[in-house]
């Protein structure tokens, strides 16, 4: 397991922020394993998992019991009606899947804090071996739920942690959109900064209470869809690969940009 570690830095205006992001991890309510290698739960196929014995949180106590099936590259939170349903168990690597189960009432809101992880604090890099030193790595969410929700252009996403850049100029502002397509989207496609540790960062606060149903996510932008091949998925990540099948018909889903925005809030209502 590669360490999940937190730091602080100062921003150019005196704020202190932590890095990548200020996160619930350790907390419960935790998932149940779809196929996580740290809790040595590696089944072969869906049908060997006994859903089951995934607890149930609840939300709404006369509520309708939603199942949902969830990988994030690295890290999630899920909310649904401001309440946390599930904490990521392993927020870096390996890759796990999970299964979360809740109980409640439509109408309700998924929102969901994701986490592209860094090891060079305060710069969203990473050390990827065996030779890149300077990394800027890669998000993605993808998750299909029981009440027939899937990850796909219909969730709202918006990017609040931008790195590495070479300026912060490379953040253009188109509305409420944080526009750095111009850095490239993906990889391999994506412009690796030369910068290194005297790289750039932008970062915007989280708005309170964007977990909340109330919360209004209209102005932020749709969230981007990517396939497969975007996200980097390979038959070695068995915990997708060996389980497609529990994802039919959903997307990787991220703001625009998969390689360099790091910290992400997506929501979802479903009525």
């Amino acid at each position: 397991m590669r360490k999940a570690a937190l730091g602080r830095i100062t921003a150019t205006d005196g704020t202190a922020i932590t890095v990548p992001a200020q996160t619930a991890i350790g907390s419960q309510p935790q998932p149940a394993p779809l196929y996580n290698e740290c809790e040595q739960a590696k089944p072969a196929r869906r049908a060997d998992v006994d859903i089951s014995k995934a607890p149930v949180v609840e939300v709404d106590p006369d509520g309708e019991v939603v199942t949902g099936f969830v990988v994030a590259d690295n890290y999630f939170e899920i909310y649904v009606n401001g309440k946390l349903i599930a904490v990521d168990p392993t927020p870096y690597t390996p890759f796990n899947s999970a299964i979360v189960r809740f109980r409640a009432k439509k109408p309700y809101t998924y929102a969901v804090k994701l986490v592209d992880w860094e090891e060079k604090l305060g710069l969203g890099m990473e050390w990827f071996p065996p030779n890149h030193k300077w990394w800027p790595g890669d998000g993605g969410f993808i998750a299909k739920f029981s009440d027939g929700v899937v990850t796909d252009s219909t969730w709202r996403a918006q990017s609040f942690y931008i790195a590495p850049l070479n300026s912060p100029t490379d953040v253009i502002e188109q509305g409420n959109l944080h526009n750095t397509a111009s850095l490239g989207r993906t990889h391999p496609l994506a412009k690796m900064p030369t910068c290194e540790d005297k790289c750039y960062a932008v970062h915007y606060p989280m708005p309170a209470g964007w977990e909340q149903p109330k919360f209004n996510d209209s102005p932020w932008p749709e969230a981007f869809t990517f396939t497969d091949e975007q996200v980097g998925i390979s038959p070695a990540l068995v915990s997708y690969s060996q389980f497609r099948d529990a994802f039919t018909g959903a997307q990787w889903i991220w703001s625009q940009n998969l390689v360099f925005d790091n910290l992400v809030l997506v929501r979802r209502t479903v009525r």
